[in-house]
């Protein structure tokens, strides 16, 4: 233990702060004298939690996509209208000799698909209405095309036949049985019965594939992965931390926290799930998220008070020091990451609304647990915080030492800011630059390429390809059947021809007892990309408004594949913008209060920017360009998901805060004991470097584990999120901040005059016991 000063021993002689201290250290300091109170109270807290989620359950609200698709979506919920769940059943030769083999020559061919449909014919209650080509549908024309009757397949209508063209593949199609909420488990039973026929025949394919199949592989593989992440996340955290502090229950405090926080927010999530729809997604999200802030926000405070404790400050003391310092800076960077997360809600998008509930809620637990159950823990353990230790780790890493390599290159970087910031911005727009084309996309079937149904879909689509599906006109009100809906109809069909934007045929289908008329309206164009998009909005702006638009009382909406891509995208367009100005707003005012500078929160939101591109300029260049895709087990990706980058920018705008209010903390707190900005970097970002590399270090590898799991789009997140904090922790720490703040000078604290009045965070000057105001230099 290092000998104290007398001033030192006096200091830690004087009370914590009472009731009129600052809020986070009152706070910090009442859980620091009533541990047992804050410990368990917490834990109980986590426990009712728990119990509520338990009680109350997640809903399963329906979600709908944004503008006028989305609509027409709500319209026929409320009329009750679900499409069945459609199956289709391949049936192909394989081998060798496979492209020799057709329907109409091969017994087997027949056979099988006579076996299939037989054993679906025999589960009335897990299938219906089974289509299967017979010996007589498929005989082969002289031409080599079938002469065999056409079936609706899945969307593809009257352009796909059971028998495919060349006459290699056949299809056994069939309704999935029973309530549309029970398909996922029905349709279990149809793929065993399909299962049993493949066995029966190994020399052919016989495979199913379909929206409930789809959907069932869908879900469990999301419950896998959610799985797969639990058990990676915490055992790889703690290896970490062991490496981090060397002491075993110093490295489990924040393990425990972090996982309290989560468990909290998971079973907090089934009340807004009782009137928003969560995403079932949500928790996987919630779960690496949750586990990254939890860690880096108790890393933080710990950090802080045993560099204090291995000063010679007393374990009181040292609480108080870590609540001032690093409380405070988890309070701002906490605030900063929900305010930005928030801007989700002005996406216009339902998909992000549980995505900004859940990740909101886990940040706010995180960062009320690091004030309350972390002194508090601290406080009940005392030394014993350190018991466990690791050989040799153990003592070096109990030591508080400043980083002599990052020293070293902040002293080069303040001696030439201009030449290296510039390098390393130029670095960072390089990487960038893919960004500029970056495609938006979704695809129809979300599933990684090795899942067996996505692979028979992939079959099918090759055997079978099909135009792409109708626009769906839902149209609700009074008297559908009547004369002027009719004659409405009757006009729209009329724009309808062979080479125009609205082709035949057009199907009208009365549902709900009459309340409701649903008409399919093929578009030109393949489904997606301007002529189809053109074809949607002649459809939408010129077509209905002539027709049925003109009937009093009838409302309309146009819905489907091609509206459902074509409103995302416009709504992304048109709210982006929106959000990424608000957030970054946002993020400017906490930091401006927060430091009392004006410089400072604007270099800190460019800086965000360029490393936020640099990491949508990786997963443009892996995810849709197709670089090193096989190192993450993916194929054939061509574009990034809709959701990703907005919800990667508001996520990272807040979370690259952490490094920026936790390292200019220290910078501050360095200025206030009289240094000057440019010795204030050296040594405050050289005092941090341990604690934000370890924090670095940790977020990455979790945010990596989004990478191992199976879906593209959570892939690319995860890829994306790691590549920013890398960056973050790096380039941006230890060259570009300190490179802008060296060619600004005592500039760095500039605050005009008439922003003199804005409050401002109280700093600790941990070389004594004084509060110091923060440092600004007022300009009129």
């Amino acid at each position: 233990m290092p000998r104290r000063n007398p001033e030192l021993a006096q200091a830690s002689a004087r009370p914590l702060p009472g009731p009129g201290g600052p809020i986070v250290e009152r706070i910090a300091c009442w859980s620091a004298r009533h541990a047992k109170i804050a410990v368990f109270g917490w834990f109980g807290l986590v426990a009712a939690a728990f119990l509520a989620g338990q009680l109350l359950g997640t809903r399963n609200l329906p979600q709908y996509d944004p503008g006028q698709a989305g609509q027409g979506e709500q319209m026929l919920h409320q009329l009750n209208v679900v499409s069945p769940a459609t199956e289709s059943v391949l049936i192909q030769p394989r081998g060798a000799g496979a492209a020799r083999l057709t329907f109409a020559d091969d017994p087997q061919m027949r056979q099988a698909t006579a076996a299939v449909a037989a054993a679906l014919r025999r589960l009335p209650f897990a299938a219906i209405d089974v289509s299967a080509p017979s010996l007589a549908t498929g005989r082969l024309a002289a031409d080599g095309t079938s002469t065999g009757s056409r079936a609706s397949i899945r969307d593809g209508g009257d352009a796909a036949s059971l028998i495919s063209a060349d006459g290699h593949s056949a299809l056994v199609t069939f309704d999935v049985a029973g309530p549309h909420a029970d398909v996922n488990s029905t349709v279990a039973a149809d793929q065993a019965a399909v299962a049993r026929v493949q066995a029966a025949y190994p020399d052919l394919i016989v495979a199913e594939a379909g929206s409930a199949s789809t959907s069932a592989a869908g879900n469990s593989l999301l419950e896998s992965d959610f799985h797969r992440a639990e058990f990676s996340a915490i055992p790889i955290t703690l290896i970490l931390l062991l490496v981090v502090f060397g002491a075993l229950i110093a490295a489990g405090i924040p393990v425990v926290l972090a996982a309290s926080a989560v468990a909290a927010t998971i079973s907090l999530l089934a009340i807004p799930s009782l009137w928003l729809p969560i995403r079932s997604g949500t928790s996987e999200i919630v779960l690496i998220l949750g586990m990254a802030v939890g860690v880096d926000y108790s890393l933080f405070y710990l950090r802080r008070e045993r560099e204090e404790r291995a000063a010679g400050r007393s374990p009181a003391e040292a609480l108080q020091i870590a609540a001032a310092t690093s409380g405070r800076a988890i309070v701002i960077s906490g605030l900063t990451v929900m305010i930005s997360l928030a801007g989700l809600f002005l996406s216009g998008i339902e998909l992000f609304t549980g995505m900004a509930f859940g990740t909101i809620i886990v940040v706010g637990v995180a960062v009320a647990g690091s004030l309350t159950v972390l002194p508090g823990l601290l406080s009940m353990l005392g030394d014993w915080a350190d018991r466990g230790r690791i050989p040799v780790l153990g003592k070096r890493r109990t030591e508080a030492r400043p980083s002599r390599l990052w020293a070293a290159l902040i002293r080069r970087v303040v001696r030439h800011p201009l030449a290296w910031g510039g390098a390393a911005a130029l670095a960072l727009l390089i990487l960038a630059l893919p960004a500029l084309g970056i495609r938006l996309g979704n695809p129809l079937v979300d599933l990684p390429g090795n899942v067996p149904v996505a692979q028979t879909l992939a079959r099918i689509d090759a055997a079978f390809p099909g135009q792409p599906s109708p626009a769906e006109v839902v149209a609700t009100g009074q008297d559908l059947n009547g004369p002027a809906v009719r004659s409405a109809v009757a006009a729209l069909e009329a724009h309808a021809s062979a080479t125009g934007p609205i082709r035949a045929p057009i199907t009208v289908t009365s549902v709900a007892s009459g309340r409701g008329l649903i008409l399919e309206v093929p578009l030109a164009g393949s489904g997606s990309g301007p002529v189809s998009n053109d074809a949607l909005l002649t459809l939408q702006n010129q077509v209905l408004p002539e027709t049925l638009g003109r009937v009093s009382g009838v409302s309309l909406a146009v819905t489907g594949n091609t509206a459902t891509d074509y409103d995302w995208d416009t709504t992304l367009r048109a709210r982006t913008p929106i959000v990424f100005g608000v957030v970054a707003g946002l993020a400017f005012l906490i930091l401006l209060i927060a430091f009392r500078s004006l410089a400072l929160p604007l270099v800190s939101v460019i800086l965000n920017l360029l490393s936020v591109g640099a990491a949508y300029g990786v997963i443009t260049l892996i995810f849709q360009d197709g670089w090193l895709q096989g190192l993450f087990g993916v194929s054939g990706s061509t574009t990034i998901a809709q959701w990703v980058p907005l919800f990667m920018f508001v996520f990272l705008f807040g979370l690259s805060m952490d490094y920026h209010v936790f390292i200019l903390s220290r910078i501050r707190e360095r200025c206030t004991r009289g240094m000057s900005t440019c010795e204030a970097l050296t040594s405050g970002i050289a005092a941090s470097a341990g604690v934000v590399t370890s924090a670095a270090v940790i977020m990455v590898a979790v945010f990596s584990i989004f990478a191992t799991l199976s879906f593209v789009d959570v892939k690319t997140l995860g890829v994306g999120l790691a590549v920013a904090v890398l960056i973050d922790a790096t380039a941006v720490r230890g060259i570009l901040v300190p490179a802008a703040m060296a060619l600004l000078g005592e500039r760095s604290w500039y605050l005009p005059r008439r922003l003199a009045w804005l409050p401002g965070w109280k700093l600790h000057d941990s070389e004594g016991d004084a509060r110091l105001a923060p440092k600004a230099v007022i300009l009129p």
